[in-house]
């Protein structure tokens, strides 16, 4: 049975505490939101907000950029985080791909393998503080936070595939010139060759299209062409769910068959028709 998660950020107090309670009665299984300092909020000052307002709806970052945070400070975030949540925190991390991000820390991003080796050590070190060792407090709830790793290097995904406990796939590619855009990575291949990386981990999809249409073939048709890749792949990808409520679970039993993906993250705009879904 598939699961649906969904990320989002505040505009403004109102509305994104009852974003959040929405999204727990309607059965989401965690809010979760980004982490691009100066240009996003802040993730833990929302999701503890957000916690206070819930009681079982999971709260994690969808990612914490490893590249500019440095891991004491993840750790006791996230610590506090899900102490004051009773235990429901999640840590999502990735190698941060930003330029921008380190410039404003004054630091020069790395290279690809610069980027993993430093992510890598960033999140060992994290997990390591939560476990207790180097962090005194805050103390967590959970005896382990569940760490989800978000991005789709190869050398990172065989480090997930025995490390984290969830990996988020987001189908994306290369960085484009204006450091936040990418290339998409929807064809069938792409998918194939990630699961395979991921040895087992569970995988949980960011849905970047989600439309209600009698008409799914239209739909896929002009996405397809949107993301440069065939109608028929765009129709097999993980990545968009089109057609009606009847079409999408068809599509999402056809995803669980070939990939045994049943984990998906959906962004605001979608929420009302997920909602829908779930009930």
């Amino acid at each position: 049975m598939a699961t649906f998660s969904l990320q989002a950020q505040p505009t403004d107090a109102t509305a994104w505490l009852d974003l959040a309670r929405r999204a727990e009665a309607a059965g989401f299984h965690a809010l979760y939101t980004p982490d691009h300092p100066g240009t996003s909020t802040s993730p833990f000052v929302v999701l503890a907000a957000a916690a206070a307002v819930t009681s079982t709806i999971r709260l994690g970052s969808y990612v914490v950029n490893a590249g500019v945070r440095e891991p004491i400070l993840i750790a006791s975030d996230v610590a506090t985080l899900d102490l004051v949540s009773g235990g429901r925190a999640i840590l999502g991390i990735g190698a941060g791909h930003t330029p921008a991000e380190w410039t404003a820390v004054g630091r020069e991003r790395p290279g690809v393998r610069g980027r993993v080796d430093h992510c890598i050590a960033v999140a060992e070190a994290t997990v390591r503080m939560l476990a207790g060792d180097g962090m005194a407090g805050p103390r967590p709830v959970q005896d382990r936070v569940p760490l989800m790793f978000g991005g789709g290097n190869t050398r990172l995904l065989r480090w997930a595939a025995t490390n984290a406990d969830v990996i988020a796939l987001a189908g994306l590619g290369r960085t484009l010139a204006d450091g936040h855009m990418h290339t998409a990575r929807f064809r069938i291949e792409d998918v194939d060759a990630q699961v395979e990386l991921a040895g087992g981990t569970p995988i949980e999809t960011l849905v970047h299209y989600f439309e209600v249409t009698d008409d799914a073939g239209a739909a896929y048709a002009r996405l397809a062409a949107e993301a440069e890749v065939s109608e028929g792949e765009m129709a097999a990808t993980p990545y968009a769910l089109v057609g009606t409520l009847s079409e999408i679970r068809a599509k999402l039993e056809r995803i669980e068959a070939r990939w045994g993906i049943t984990r998906f993250a959906v962004r605001r705009p979608a929420f009302d028709a997920v909602a829908e879904l779930l009930r």
